[in-house]
């Protein structure tokens, strides 16, 4: 089930970005599971990826490519991983890059291949190589929301948001489409995204840009403490829309920014409305410390404790797990006695000492909600962070359980 989320009717074209999917045969449930996008000339792109180091071949292939030339396409399979394949893995993300280079007259270094889905089986090469025949022909400026669903794994709706901006007079589109449902834990994140805008953009600032709003989007989200080995977030600017290159020196650059923050911070927190198994949408909001990091810590070892996750679950107001994770997060000069912490608006601890306006009663209501807040002030400086995670459900179990039958 998802947490106050619901698929987006459609998703607006960008001028400058076609897009294709088919059902190659990868899936057994014979959804469709490959996407090929293609950019026209003079797009810019930036890309994240994922830190594990036991990464998938198309993460190397893709960052590598990436360094080398332009990006002029994306071919993203869902249902393989293509992780954990050794050299074969790595031949065949090059087979196919070489096969849309060949279908698209773009050179083999323009080409990004993305995998998602089960590690440590092979490509079914064939099949995926008479997905490509059949999708360049179908390529389109209004496939995204097609493109959206033919990424998704274990996600129970496809993710994506299109939004607007008017800088200089002129009216800029961006789209978003992400998948992302369990292994989801930041180090970049752990998912695929993919974002475009019909923007010109100088590619500096897109790059400097992208790694500025991964921190504060897709880094703060969690659903299981896993991260994957195939993570990708993939931002181009297509230009197709014309006017004056954006930049940080331009007047209206924040503009610009913002509207790419909201977007990508919507396909995050989609992710986790979305988590395998989620009743409880969880924000967990930590103030009062003395760096970002000390916060993210600590928000983060509340987020990965089972037993908070179980008791939200619950609706259990078993708020000593709270206490004990924030006790155990190991954050330089953390002293108990200085902390306060709220559930919602209801106060459970002040600076120490617990609430005489504390109601149990009240808690189990407010961890009953499908959003919940959780509010932790360090008392030991001014830095604040803020991250997004779910509950742990017999659903959870389940699904990963069943995952590869």
């Amino acid at each position: 089930m998802t947490v106050g989320l619901t698929q987006p009717d459609s998703l607006l074209p960008i001028r400058g970005i076609r897009l294709a999917t088919v059902a190659s045969g990868i899936k057994t449930s014979g959804d469709t599971d490959m996407v090929l996008m293609v950019a026209d000339e003079g797009t810019q792109s930036a890309a994240v990826f994922t830190k594990n180091a036991y990464c998938a071949a198309p993460v190397d292939i893709a960052r590598s490519h990436l360094q080398q030339a332009t990006c002029g396409a994306l071919l993203i399979n869902s249902g393989n991983a293509n992780a954990g394949t050794g050299q074969r893995g790595e031949d065949d993300a090059l087979t196919l890059c070489q096969q849309v280079a060949k279908s698209t007259g773009l050179s083999i270094q323009q080409v990004l291949p993305f995998s998602t889905g089960v590690i440590s089986e092979p490509l079914p090469l064939a099949l995926m190589q008479t997905g490509i025949d059949h999708l360049v022909p179908h390529l389109s400026e209004d496939n995204w929301l097609a493109a959206a669903e033919a990424i998704k794994t274990t996600d129970t709706v496809a993710k994506g948001l299109s939004i607007q901006c008017t800088i200089d007079d002129q009216t800029l589109t961006l789209t978003g489409i992400a998948k992302g449902s369990g292994m989801i834990h930041p180090d970049m994140a752990t998912m695929l995204a993919f974002m475009a805008t019909d923007a010109a953009v100088d590619p500096y600032s897109l790059r400097q840009l992208i790694q500025t709003i991964t921190d504060r989007t897709f880094n703060c989200i969690s659903v299981d403490g896993d991260t994957s080995t195939n993570d990708a977030f993939v931002l181009m600017a297509s230009g197709a829309a014309g006017g004056r290159l954006l930049s940080p020196s331009h007047p209206e650059w924040h503009v610009f920014a913002e509207a790419v923050e909201v977007l990508a911070l919507h396909l995050a927190q989609s992710i986790i409305r979305d988590g395998e198994g989620a009743t409880r949408f969880i924000e967990i909001a930590v103030s009062g410390g003395d760096t970002v990091e000390d916060c993210r810590q600590v928000a983060f070892t509340v987020a990965h404790s089972p037993l908070v996750k179980t008791a939200f679950f619950a609706g259990d107001p078993n708020l000593g797990r709270i206490l004990a994770a924030i006790g155990r997060s190991k954050i330089t000069g953390l002293d108990m006695q200085r902390v306060s912490l709220h559930i919602g608006q209801l106060p459970v601890l002040a600076h120490g000492e617990p609430s005489e306006h504390y109601n149990e009663e009240q808690a189990a209501l407010i961890m009953a909600e499908e959003d919940v807040g959780i509010t932790i002030d360090l008392g030991l400086g001014d830095a604040s962070a803020c991250i997004w995670t779910t509950d742990l459900s017999y659903d959870y179990v389940k699904i990963n359980a069943e995952y590869r039958s």
